[in-house]
């Protein structure tokens, strides 16, 4: 499904589930990608068009990914494939939300899951826009980007230590 109008980007977002949630639907998922795009509208480095797939996975696919793309032989709770632009300006890319670390992380973190699934969700599609948090500079860039998107779905800042 592709949407567009002259203050969207155009967004085509495929939402994969080899584990099922309920709390996961695909407008959810979709809701949180948008809120992101719209947050980078403005910005000079923002896409003309986003193909993006979401897959959201259980622990042995979550462990493998990371081991066979990364070397680290453990689930972790979100990963994304950065595809950059291609000529149109579309920018490409995938995201694997690993769902049983994001509940065990939610409930030691303390935090509802929901918020915990959007604010890995924007994670997710930000380092697919070609965010990262290598250095200092770049983690402060993405974080307060971060804070901004999930303040406007009324969700704590997540970095904040209580």
């Amino acid at each position: 499904m592709t949407e567009a109008s002259p203050t969207v980007t155009p967004l085509s977002l495929s939402v994969q589930y080899a584990v099922d949630d309920d709390r996961l639907p695909r407008w959810r998922v979709r809701r949180w990608v948008a809120l992101t795009l719209k947050h980078l509208r403005t910005s000079k480095s923002a896409p003309t068009a986003v193909h993006l797939t979401l897959r959201i996975v259980g622990a042995a696919e979550g462990r493998r990914l990371n081991r066979d793309f990364r070397e680290r032989d453990y689930a972790t709770n979100v990963l994304t494939f950065e595809y950059g632009d291609d000529p149109s300006g579309t920018t490409s890319g995938d995201i694997v939300l690993c769902l049983p670390v994001l509940v065990k992380e939610a409930r030691e973190q303390k935090k509802p899951f929901l918020n915990h699934a959007a604010h890995l969700v924007i994670h997710g599609v930000l380092h697919a826009l070609g965010y990262d948090h290598l250095n200092a500079r770049e983690a402060t860039r993405m974080e307060r980007l971060e804070t901004r998107i999930l303040a406007e779905l009324a969700i704590p800042d997540p970095y904040r230590v209580s």
